[in-house]
């Protein structure tokens, strides 16, 4: 046999290329505290041109890609997958000095980035055969391979080695298939996928209209939309999600918008149990009448409906005390004024973890705001659940929720009193506490009412606590912020020296903003029965001007879930 010896030279140096095997490199990174070595690793992979930061089973996947010069991170989210694209070009500018050191072998250089008022410094070299940065957005130029970088000299990644890998032909984690989006678009994507959103109420008119008639049936439908109170309060029974049901934290988020209604209007978004045959709750009352809730009578015999808990009855939890505005939205074109942007609606959202249970699947939900006004408001309720910071096991307890006393009057188009007793008397309502229950606290909210100039809405009022006697808390309610929120209220009225209602200082609110619960410890309280007391040093009638006061109190703890 006869061999071309010309073309066996030839081809050598093309046979040793094709045996040499692709070789990948893993870039491992120890982390620091405040210089103090942490457990915790990272790692990311390069192979030929492209880093893969992160693990092929995340639903984020980032790639620093050498080849194309551009940084890809991609999304999954309900059920698709989106992808950003960041040129090289585009990609944060740092700031080289002279300045150099060693690590793993390499005289590496310096740059500094500056990032939302934070300072990450980094190490880098160019003559590593492997190339990127554990931050994708820190690349000091096109050939960097990052050994070392810091976030305001606090918390560092250092390499601690660099080791060959097989290639492992990674390239179909892109698949082409991916929805591209701007920047922008990722990140709401990415904001929205981090936690589970639940939207109770839609675009749901609260009016005033003495024709609605209250649904009586005895089981009422999940997942529908009942008005009551002549209009005034709207409920719904909703069964939670499983990820919900087991999320840490819980905020609620309501829109409204005035559909007609001029005026600042007491609001209230609040729980109902699932109806219990051997129980009395205010649904009872919202379909049958106020007759049906049990009396609390003050010492000058004055009757006030369902305010206190009692052996067969609880009052609603409230999940946000909110004012409305003086007419945002539908006032806006109604009152023009030069440099004045008013909002489209008012928007309030607030943390209530505490208040939302995780031992039922189902119970009620309803929006109040006392109005007599036809158009009314047009609301939007939505639940936001945030999954646990720790491992699941922070969640083997259950809440402990108990509504002890409200004053406000969710019926008060059907005549529910308000709560003037404070006037001649005082709040007392007696409770137990279960055995093994933890973190208990008092949660109350108090906002002061009526009487005009003279009255406890314009004027500071004491508020006092005692359980059992003791003095637990004291406080004076008063808001003196209102007038951030002028854009909020264009039907408020305007006086001759500038001020606008809106901007004056109220008993605890403001037109078009949340009132939050004070929260009292209660840690030395121990199992058993105790008596709480409510003093409120409430302003006297002048004429038909009435002060009167809206007080919930709800105790909140932890207990073993059995």
């Amino acid at each position: 046999m006869k061999y071309n010896f010309h073309l066996l030279l030839i081809l050598l140096p093309f046979f040793g290329q094709a045996q040499k095997k692709a070789v990948a490199y893993e870039v491992k990174y120890d982390l620091y505290e405040n210089e103090q070595k942490t457990a915790d690793q990272f790692s990311f992979i390069y192979d030929q041109g492209v880093v893969y930061l992160s693990k092929p089973d995340s639903r984020n996947q980032q790639f620093i890609d050498f080849n194309k010069k551009e940084n890809s991170t991609t999304l999954q989210y309900e059920d698709q997958t989106y992808r950003k694209v960041t040129p090289f070009a585009k990609l944060p500018e740092g700031r080289m000095d002279e300045r150099s050191k060693p690590l793993l072998g390499f005289a590496c250089r310096f740059a500094t980035f500056s990032y939302f008022s934070n300072t990450i410094d980094v190490w880098f070299t160019e003559e590593a055969k492997a190339k990127g940065s554990p931050y994708s957005n820190y690349l000091p130029s096109e050939n960097a391979l990052v050994l070392e970088i810091s976030v305001n000299g606090s918390l560092r990644m250092r390499a601690s080695s660099i080791e060959k890998k097989p290639h492992f032909n990674a390239a179909n984690r892109l698949t082409g298939s991916e929805i591209l989006v701007n920047d922008a678009e990722f990140e709401e994507l990415k904001i929205n996928s981090r936690y589970k959103r639940f939207t109770v109420f839609s675009e749901e008119k609260i009016n005033f209209d003495p024709s609605i008639l209250p649904a009586q049936e005895r089981n009422l439908a999940l997942d529908s939309v009942y008005h009551f109170s002549k209009g005034a309060v709207i409920l719904k029974k909703i069964k939670l999600p499983a990820e919900a049901k087991n999320s840490e934290f819980v905020f609620a988020k309501l829109t409204c918008r005035s559909n007609g209604d001029a005026y600042d209007r007491t609001g209230s978004v609040f729980m109902v149990p699932a109806q219990d045959s051997s129980l009395v709750s205010v649904l009872t009352a919202y379909q049958f009448g106020l007759e049906k809730l049990p009396i609390f009578t003050d010492n000058q015999g004055n009757e006030y409906q369902g305010i206190v808990q009692e052996k067969n009855y609880a009052p609603p939890v409230e999940w946000m005390r909110f004012y409305t505005s003086f007419g945002v939205g539908n006032f806006n074109d109604k009152r023009k004024i030069n440099h004045y942007d008013w909002a489209e609606n008012a928007v309030y959202k607030q943390d209530i973890s505490a208040l939302v249970p995780n031992n039922v699947d189902e119970f009620w939900v309803g929006v109040f705001i006392g109005n007599y006004d036809k158009g009314g408001h047009i609301v939007s309720l939505e639940l936001d659940f945030y999954p646990s910071f720790e491992a699941p096991d922070s969640l083997a307890t259950e809440k402990f929720i108990s509504p002890l006393f409200s004053t406000v009057n969710t019926l008060e188009m059907s005549g529910q009193n308000y709560g003037s007793l404070f006037g001649n008397d005082t709040l007392n309502v007696t409770f137990t506490i279960p055995e093994n229950t933890t973190n208990l606290n008092l949660l109350y909210t108090s906002t002061g009412h009526g009487g005009w100039e003279g009255g406890d809405e314009f004027n500071p009022k004491m508020n006092r606590i005692f359980i059992d006697g003791k003095e637990i808390f004291a406080i004076v309610p008063w808001r003196t912020d209102c007038a951030t929120y002028r854009f909020y209220n264009p039907a408020s009225g305007n006086f001759e020296n500038g001020l606008s209602s809106s901007d004056l200082s109220r008993s605890n609110w403001c037109p078009a903003t949340i009132t939050p619960p004070y929260q009292i410890p209660l840690t030395n309280l121990q199992p058993g029965m105790h008596t709480l007391e409510v003093i409120i040093d409430q302003g006297v009638k002048e004429g038909n001007n009435t002060s009167h006061w809206n007080v919930t109190g709800i105790l909140t703890g932890k207990r073993p879930k059995i």
